[in-house]
């Protein structure tokens, strides 16, 4: 039970490293796309506009699915104590 609690903790935590990391590049993608630059096309924006959405709802997924792993060890005896370590 101990290894299971302490797999759900690790996976919690990079998952939630996954997230912010694509929200990070979501962002910058988000921020080239709405600066004002006259060298991009419309096919450029479309293209940065679609990156931006997809990092973005990958973070959402990510965070989402940390959030999962917290709830399942929340319910574990054993997962209490690596929660109360953090």
């Amino acid at each position: 039970m101990k290894n299971e609690a302490k797999r759900l903790f690790e996976k919690m935590v990079d998952f939630k490293r996954f997230a912010i990391a694509l929200l990070a590049v979501g962002s910058f993608f988000y921020l080239g796309l709405i600066i004002p630059d006259t060298a991009n096309t419309m096919m450029e924006l479309y293209i940065m506009a679609g990156s931006s959405a997809v990092f973005l709802i990958g973070s959402i997924y990510f965070f989402a699915v940390s959030k999962h792993c917290r709830k399942k060890l929340n319910e574990l005896d054993d997962g209490q104590e690596f929660l109360m370590k953090k």
